[in-house]
């Protein structure tokens, strides 16, 4: 009976335990929501909400001062739209080799040989963009600049492919065996059971990674900051420099700025944009998931 009542009070205290583990995670969101809406309000008691949300220019630095935020939104969805149509593509068609055509020893090779890109440092990425990718693009396209969206975009998209890849193959390995063998005895071919049996059954993990892929696009720091140049303009030119909302707050946080000026408050307005962004994705993301889930379930 004591051994029993020991258990059971080892076994509480490890729940009580991993409960307040999972509260760390939860507490952190709500700190981090704090810090940027108490710094948000300040901002926002001196510039408008409409100005922020209609102005086409953004020169909080300069001397005629602009909080427009639309020119930060134009370079952050034009560099990640480039880069998910570099990373889905070459992401899926390499899930698809991996889960149905690849044998069990070239998967196991070829997946962490892939997954190896998503350790490179980001700021190594950058300066590959930089100084190598820009001037191979310059010779195909005289007219882009030194700085632009396109290079960045695209070493972006490379940089992504193994997340898109890895957590695709995942949801396609997943898929139950039974269903492929079912559509093999029904007479058909490879690539008809990996497009119109697996993929549809993975699709909502597939959804999932598409959409983690865009968020990772959307927070990526060290290329845009080195490569896409840092210039906020509305523009849909992938060929001119940009200047994306994380390039803008590397900018501001150098430590040229003080403390508590309007010019201070507006990364912690950019950061709370940012984090209504990926906070969008992410409810999109789960919403498609739950409807994939119940549509091929």
């Amino acid at each position: 009976m004591k051994l029993d009542g020991s258990i059971k009070f080892q076994e509480k205290l490890i729940e009580r335990l991993l409960f307040l583990c999972s509260l760390l995670s939860v507490f952190t969101t709500f700190g981090i929501i704090w810090v940027l809406l108490s710094e948000s309000i300040g901002f926002f008691q001196k510039v408008s909400i409409v100005e922020f949300l209609t102005d086409t220019e953004w020169t909080p630095l300069f001397t005629n001062k602009h909080f427009g935020i639309l020119p930060l939104l134009s370079g952050t969805f034009l560099t990640t739209v480039i880069a998910i149509l570099v990373a889905v593509p070459f992401g899926l068609a390499s899930a698809v080799y991996l889960s149905e055509y690849a044998s069990a020893k070239a998967r196991n090779i070829i997946k962490p040989l892939m997954e190896i890109l998503a350790a490179i440092p980001t700021v190594v990425y950058g300066y590959f963009a930089l100084l190598f990718v820009t001037p191979l693009l310059k010779m195909v396209i005289p007219s882009i600049s030194g700085f632009s969206a396109l290079s960045a975009g695209f070493v972006m998209g490379v940089m992504i492919i193994p997340m898109v890849s890895s957590l695709s193959e995942d949801a396609m390995h997943a898929v139950p065996s039974g269903l492929k063998e079912g559509a093999y005895a029904l007479g058909s071919h490879k690539l008809q059971v990996a497009f119109r049996i697996v993929f549809p059954a993975a699709l909502s993990g597939i959804t999932a990674a598409v959409i983690l892929a865009i968020s990772r696009a959307i927070g990526e720091t060290m290329i845009v900051a080195i490569a896409a140049g840092q210039q906020p303009t509305l523009t849909a030119n992938p060929l001119v420099p940009v200047m994306t909302i994380t390039a803008y707050i590397v900018q501001v946080s150098l430590g040229d700025t003080p403390h508590g000026t309007i010019e201070y408050k507006t990364i912690f307005v950019c950061g709370l944009s940012l984090f209504l962004l990926t906070f969008i994705l992410n409810v999109i993301s789960y919403k498609l998931r739950k409807h994939f889930q119940e549509v091929y379930d």
